[in-house]
C-alpha cells in the first residue's frame, strides 16, 4: 500500500504545473497599476498608482489555470506554459478588466506584460 501512496503523490506533484508552483522557464511579469486616482490629472502629479494585492486570474479556454497576485509596489511574477491567456482581476466594477486583458507566453522566457485598471474616475 506504501509504494502506491507514494507514486500517487509523485503523480500529483508532477501534474501540478503553474499553479501549483512547478517550475517553468516561460511566464509572464510586470507591474499592475490603476487609475486615475484624481478626477483632474496635473502635470507632475502621479494619475496612477501601483495596484497592490490584486489577484490576476489567467484563463485559457474559459477556465482559470493560473494566479498571481501584486505585491505593495504592483509588481507580479508567475510561471505559465507558452500559449494564449485571458486575464481578469478580483477586483469589482472597472478594475475587473485589465488593459490589455489578452497576452501571449512565449517558450522558454518571460515577457513583460504591464497591466493597467481603470478606475472609472473621470
Amino acid at each position: 500500500m506504501r509504494p502506491f501512496a507514494l507514486a500517487a503523490v509523485a503523480a500529483l506533484a508532477l501534474g501540478c504545473g503553474a499553479a501549483g508552483g512547478g517550475t517553468l522557464k516561460s511566464g509572464l511579469k510586470g507591474k499592475v497599476t490603476r487609475g486615475p486616482i484624481t478626477p483632474v490629472c496635473h502635470v507632475n502629479v502621479p494619475c496612477s498608482e501601483p495596484a497592490r494585492g490584486v489577484k490576476l486570474l489567467f484563463y485559457r479556454s474559459g477556465k482559470v489555470v493560473a494566479r498571481a497576485t501584486t505585491n505593495n509596489k504592483g509588481w507580479y511574477q508567475i510561471g505559465l506554459k507558452p500559449g494564449a491567456y485571458s486575464v481578469r482581476t478580483n477586483r469589482p466594477g472597472f478594475e475587473r478588466m485589465p488593459t490589455p486583458s489578452r497576452t501571449t507566453v512565449p517558450s522558454g522566457r518571460y515577457r513583460r506584460v504591464d497591466f493597467q485598471l481603470d478606475t472609472g474616475i473621470r
